[in-house]
């Protein structure tokens, strides 16, 4: 599904939020104008892929992505259409692979648990989102990457100088997901700090407005989302205190789409098109773009 055309949405959005939608601060998302075009490989053929190969005769591929992460994958209720830096990660390798990702694409929200068996039943052809690479997934699917590592950090209101880390969360309320392991982490390596639990991070962060609680906790990925769409209010801090290789998933046998993804991931990296995706979406937090992370080739030997 195309996802350019966001027209009106934002001020839909920035109403919603005025109006008091929990878990929604004001929206400032990619302007259309901004969104940057990746330049589509022509004439590109995989045969040795049978996950290439049936999406090139199906005419599009079907990625999985999440759906309720601001800044990495978000679909707009309104028009069904999706945001995010993993979504721009998810089209410039698409581009790469052969097709225009403004009419070959089909998004399909997967959830977390549902990932390893909608690649290994072929319901996508890949998976981009927030899916980092471990040894008990890399038994059941494949991987290409990593594209980004985040990190468990902290997100704050604007205003607080004296959370900068978590070095300093002794005797502050800590909010994160309940059952999550952010949550765990706090729980066990900082029991000086006071966890608090919620169904989501987006009651986290109404919380954090709210001045509930002294911050939320999670990937940083999620908490740069939350920060570029109320920059004025929120902001990210302090080092990251965990480790979280993000990667493309892939069907476990088929290394030589995972090899082409690779390749895509590195291109895309030294003409600037990864830097140009994070600045219009992650970045709009305020932080500046990371070194991409260099791509294991390990993962697809």
């Amino acid at each position: 599904m195309p996802r350019r055309a966001l027209g009106a949405v934002t001020l839909l959005v920035a109403l919603a939020a005025a109006c008091g939608v929990p878990g929604s601060p004001p929206a400032r998302g990619p302007q259309p104008s901004a969104l940057p075009h990746y330049a589509v490989e022509k004439d590109f053929s995989l045969p040795s892929s049978p996950t290439w190969t049936r999406a090139h005769q199906r005419g599009r591929l079907t990625v999985g992505v999440k759906e309720d992460q601001p800044g990495m994958g978000e679909k707009n209720p309104a028009t069904g259409e999706y945001t995010g830096f993993d979504i721009e990660i998810a089209e410039m390798v698409a581009a790469s692979l052969g097709f225009d990702p403004d009419r070959q694409i089909e998004y399909k929200a997967i959830a977390s648990a549902n990932r390893e068996t909608a690649l290994q039943n072929g319901q996508i052809d890949y998976y981009v989102g927030t899916y980092t690479i471990n040894e008990g997934r890399r038994k059941l699917v494949g991987f290409a990457g990593p594209y980004y590592i985040a990190g468990q950090r902290l997100l704050v209101r604007k205003g607080n100088r004296q959370l900068k880390g978590p070095q300093d969360m002794a005797g502050r309320k800590i909010c994160s997901a309940v059952g999550s392991t952010p949550l765990q982490r706090i729980q066990s390596d900082y029991p000086r700090a006071e966890p608090v639990a919620y169904d989501s991070y987006a009651i986290c962060v109404d919380n954090l407005l709210n001045d509930q609680v002294d911050a939320v906790t999670t990937d940083d990925t999620i908490l740069l989302g939350y920060a570029a769409k109320d920059p004025d209010h929120l902001k990210v801090v302090g080092k990251a205190f965990s480790e979280e290789p993000y990667g493309i998933g892939v069907p476990r046998e088929d290394r030589a789409l995972a090899r082409a993804l690779d390749d895509a991931l590195v291109a895309r990296e030294e003409n600037g098109d990864w830097k140009r995706a994070y600045d219009v979406t992650l970045g709009l937090s305020g932080a500046p773009a990371p070194k991409p992370p260099r791509v294991d080739r390990r993962l697809t030997s």
